[in-house]
């Protein structure tokens, strides 16, 4: 039974979270800069005074309870206020000062990273970015467990909890062999990707869901060949090499088809495409900093030409 009087102090809370996200004693102790056993205390007191268990420890693993698990987002949310208090306190203080965590999707990371992370280091010359790229799902678990500060990702995910920042917009084009027979056409209907062999990344990556959408909207059954790729410079380069056509977002163009072997085909409007934007939690107080990150972001992606502010988004129905 709990104590009804007991108010968790906030470097215990902070305890919980670490060693939730961590599931290691050693390196929780190392990011808050205490002893292991006073991680221990501090864990046991915090247990105690809730009336219940919150992290299970074996001499193998460290584990989550379900009450830990239900309590988790509550605890993150109580710390993220806690600083954002602070950061109220001080006039001049900047969240897009220090450290940020930025998750990326990987069909966005590689293409708009080199101008983005330059243009950053002119524009706000006291962030240091920190950028974690995996798939959207992952990021997402990241963001709500408090890993993660912002995360670029397709729009929308309609997260509980989450607050979407749109940035910018980006049609799909297909992705064909220089030798195609469709290489030399201007634009193209979706509906011929019924009689194309279409090229798809594996489950998890949101740019295969788009590209199946793409193919629903046109009233195009896909049946998918036996070649799937991770990522998607390694479904250009099969495209590459004859076994098949890919829908890849126009910022990746000019570095997918570098090479000359590949060529790529616009489609009829309106044109398939994307919205790219930043996500925070919505706990966390920093709509504000984040709009601007999320505004810097968007022009120094639309100032390329691949893209454009979201406010001229185009629709995906076909």
């Amino acid at each position: 039974m709990s104590d009804k009087t007991y108010q968790p102090s906030i470097n215990a809370l902070r305890t919980f979270v670490s060693l939730a996200q961590h599931r290691h004693f050693g390196a929780a102790a190392t990011e808050l800069g205490v002893t292991q056993p006073t991680l221990s205390q501090a864990l046991g007191v915090l247990e105690t005074g809730l009336g219940c268990r919150l992290i299970d420890r074996t001499t193998r693993r460290v584990l989550v309870t379900p009450e830990g698990e239900s309590l988790l987002p509550k605890a993150i949310a109580a710390l993220d206020a806690v600083d954002e208090f602070v950061a109220a306190a001080d006039r001049n203080h900047d969240a897009l000062t220090g450290i940020v965590r930025m998750g990326v999707i990987p069909t966005v990371a590689p293409y708009i990273l080199p101008t983005v992370l330059t243009g950053l280091a002119a524009e706000l010359p006291e962030l240091r970015p920190q950028i974690i790229e995996d798939q959207t799902a992952r990021l997402l678990a990241a963001l709500r467990d408090g890993t993660l500060d912002v995360a670029v990702l397709a729009l929308p995910t309609e997260e509980p909890g989450l607050t979407e920042i749109p940035m910018y917009a980006e049609d799909f084009v297909l992705a064909l062999p220089a030798d195609h027979p469709m290489s030399g056409r201007s634009r193209i209907s979706p509906r011929i990707l019924a009689d194309l062999p279409l090229l798809l990344l594996d489950e998890g990556h949101c740019l295969r869901d788009q590209a199946l959408e793409v193919c629903s909207l046109a009233g195009v059954e896909v049946e998918e060949g036996r070649t799937r790729a991770a990522s998607l410079t390694t479904a250009v380069h099969c495209v590459a090499g004859g076994l098949g056509v890919t829908l890849i977002p126009r910022t990746a163009v000019a570095s997918e088809t570098a090479s000359g072997r590949l060529v790529t085909v616009e489609f009829t409007r309106p044109r398939p495409g994307r919205r790219i934007g930043l996500v925070c939690r919505s706990s966390a107080g920093r709509d504000a900093d984040y709009r601007r990150l999320a505004g810097i972001v968007a022009d120094l992606v639309a100032a390329d030409g691949a893209a454009r502010h979201d406010d001229e988004t185009a629709s995906l129905t076909l």
